[in-house]
């Protein structure tokens, strides 16, 4: 029989660094490593390749992953190796605002992520770039404090992304804060595939 009891937590893992999703996906594993069910539903991010949606094919049913968001033009060449990511930004928001297709993307997710917590079809829900979501306005924050508050007791939910509002920090039990001391971009190095995606 698992123990799950310690599971509910609410955990933040927000900043401008690198590793918000990285962190999360780590702690994915080692809970998968455990028996335990951890779904991810990645916001603002969609129909793109990345080495998290290929590794959660060999780790269903107990990993899996939902993208909402923008795909990206060149990700079926990405996959194969013949094409790295150029960091166009096609397939995030990024500078543009916001279109109808982002808000129904982030609709979508969101309802999926209420329907995780309510039928209890994991144990470790992370909603992954939330705050993106949220700074675009396709979230709202008064949204994702409500699912906090009515959230099963037993289910852990993780969320990452920059610019978390502060009313959900002053909500969650963990918050870590990625700070940028050092990063390869400022010399001109783009996504590195295994590494960055």
């Amino acid at each position: 029989m698992k123990i799950k009891n310690e599971f509910g937590l609410v955990q933040v893992y927000t900043g401008n660094g690198k590793g918000k999703t990285t962190a999360s996906l780590g702690l994915a594993a080692r809970a998968v490593g455990h028996g335990f069910r951890v779904h991810m539903i990645q916001f603002t991010k969609g129909r793109c390749y990345t080495g998290e949606l290929a590794v959660s094919c060999f780790l269903a049913p107990h990993f899996t992953i939902s993208q909402f968001g923008r795909g990206c033009r060149i990700g079926a060449l990405i996959k194969q190796g013949y094409k790295k990511c150029t960091g166009c930004g096609d397939c995030f928001l990024k500078d543009r605002g916001p279109e109808d297709e982002d808000f129904e993307y982030a609709r979508l997710g969101f309802q999926e992520a209420l329907e995780y917590l309510s039928e209890g079809k994991c144990d470790i829900l992370i909603l992954d770039e939330i705050g993106n979501a949220i700074r675009y306005n396709l979230v709202t924050s008064d949204q994702v404090v409500q699912m906090i508050k009515n959230k099963p007791k037993n289910i852990e939910l993780v969320l990452t992304g920059r610019a978390i509002p502060e009313e959900i920090i002053n909500l969650a039990d963990l918050v870590t804060e990625m700070t940028e001391v050092k990063h390869p971009y400022k010399k001109g190095i783009v996504s590195r595939r295994g590494i960055e995606y």
